[in-house]
């Protein structure tokens, strides 16, 4: 099997906690983390993300993307396997996969993510 078909994807959405109207609002992806080879991360994200995420989850959200890259450098493998089923807060798994090619939307809505 070739190396890139067996390389495992997730995304994060960010989905505000609250809301004024009490009405929950759709998550907007901001986060794409696949795998490369050797065990190692990659780590993309949304180009807009100081308008996407609301100001005050920002410094929440900059903190954990700080943490997912030095705990990247730790322990790769526990990490993905975390980021593939968050469920609370602001930042939660979309879509996990074996090969981001096999969702063109999903592979469309990231082409202009930037490396962090």
């Amino acid at each position: 099997m070739n190396e890139s078909h067996r390389r495992r994807f997730c995304t994060l959405e960010y989905r505000p906690q609250e809301s004024s109207s009490g009405s929950t609002q759709a998550g907007s992806i901001i986060l794409l983390v696949y795998e490369e080879g050797e065990g190692s991360l990659r780590f993309l994200i949304h180009p807009e993300l100081r308008a996407v995420v609301r100001e005050n989850d920002l410094p929440y959200i900059q903190s954990l993307l700080l943490d997912f890259q030095e705990r990247a450098k730790l322990n790769p493998e526990a990490l993905f396997k975390q980021l593939s089923s968050l469920g609370v807060g602001p930042l939660v798994t979309h879509e996990v996969g074996t090969s981001i090619s096999e969702h063109p939307n999903l592979l469309e809505m990231c082409s202009n993510f930037m490396q962090i």
